[in-house]
């Protein structure tokens, strides 16, 4: 077997751009996956580009080896571009070795020791913008059987923020709060916009509302701001979303500096390099709960690489999408009761449509953490999931 192209699909889903990956062997055994970037995708089919010269020809079934290989002769090793990259390429060489031998990729990673995974909702907010609807949309979900939900409540600002905005975020998540009642966890977002004082002093007024994790409370660059905020915090803290590789976490977990870790896979190296790092994490009982927001195909890696993580904690995923998320891929997804059941489909057990993928051509789309419009994730009409 022979990998004869690789060729990338980028589908508008109004936030941003999903970005599939497709490797097409001369078997006629195909495989998927993601590399959702979040912006900057045309750098990104650049880099799969490049990958796509060094594998055409080659055995798709030599993963690890070629990881490597691809890795180490980047030369500018990391960084987000060419980790997505990478990563989508070996999600989807892993979906051609479980279609190859006709088993789930969990299987392939040592079975499950997950038959169903805990979720959290990210995008349950869309459109709101006062306390109030903010309460109104988690209400909604509560109702259809939402058990944890994440938002960032602290509207444009950035490193520093006045008493009046914080006062209107904890108004915010006091809504939210009293609308859900305490058996539904929440998560809060703080997208790296802080400097060290005010994380702490952020940190320290969420304990009332008992929060799950405070997630990314300062800029990634620096890890012993990080752990400077966790040092005096009174809860958990969670982060890594935006590092790449075991390197990037092995500082992490010298530095204790975060209690939940976030790798996501189509950005951090795939399936086997988050095996990797949470394994280095069970050694030090620190809970696994991967970044996922982007689309199908990540979702469905995540979820076999879930069932095989002891430590795994709770996972990400968007509580609506756009309509046409059903036209481009054959998703099915089965959840009860804030669960979702691993997939025994051989490989990832999804497929793209290309033809539905080229109906929804790439579209600009900026960044909107500063902007006031962080609410604005999902248009009008979107699909419900749960």
């Amino acid at each position: 077997m022979k990998i004869r192209d690789i060729k990338t699909f980028t589908v508008d889903c109004f936030r941003t751009n999903w970005v599939f990956v497709k490797v097409y062997t001369d078997s006629g055994v195909d495989g998927v996956g993601e590399a959702t970037l979040e912006y900057k995708e045309k750098a990104l089919v650049g880099a799969v580009e490049h990958i796509k010269e060094s594998l055409v020809g080659q055995n798709p079934l030599e993963i690890e080896k070629h990881w490597h290989s691809i890795y180490r002769d980047a030369y500018w090793r990391g960084g987000a571009v060419l980790m997505s990259a990478l990563s989508a390429v070996e999600m989807a060489l892993w979906d051609i070795l479980g279609k190859h031998l006709n088993v789930p990729v969990y299987q392939l990673l040592g079975g499950k020791v997950n038959d169903t995974v805990r979720i959290y909702v990210n995008g349950w907010f869309a459109g709101a913008k006062t306390p109030k609807e903010f309460g109104e949309k988690a209400r909604i979900a509560a109702k259809r059987g939402i058990t944890a939900m994440k938002w960032d409540p602290f509207g444009k600002s950035y490193l520093e923020i006045s008493n009046k905005d914080l006062t209107l975020a904890l108004e915010c998540i006091g809504e939210v709060r009293a609308a859900v009642g305490e058996d539904v966890d929440l998560l809060i977002e703080g997208h790296g916009r802080f400097n060290i004082p005010t994380g702490i002093k952020i940190a320290k007024e969420l304990e009332q509302f008992k929060p799950m994790f405070f997630e990314e409370p300062v800029p990634p660059d620096d890890l012993d701001a990080l752990k400077a905020v966790r040092d005096k915090s009174p809860v958990a803290i969670s982060a890594g979303e935006r590092l790449y590789t075991r390197w990037d976490y092995k500082r992490m977990f010298d530095l204790m500096a975060a209690d939940y870790i976030q790798p996501d896979i189509s950005h951090a190296g795939g399936i086997m390099e988050l095996k990797k790092i949470a394994a280095e994490a069970e050694c030090r009982y620190i809970p696994f709960a991967p970044h996922n927001p982007s689309g199908p195909i990540a979702n469905a890696a995540t979820l076999q690489l879930a069932a095989t993580c002891p430590n795994f904690s709770v996972l990400e995923i968007m509580y609506s999408d756009v309509e046409w998320r059903k036209d481009v891929v054959n998703e099915q997804l089965e959840y009860s009761c804030g669960y979702m059941k691993i997939p025994d489909r051989p490989g990832l057990g999804i497929e793209i449509n290309e033809d539905e993928c080229a109906k929804h051509p790439y579209k600009p789309h900026t960044l909107r953490h500063y902007t006031g419009a962080l609410t604005d994730i999902r248009p009008a009409k979107t699909k419900f999931y749960f």
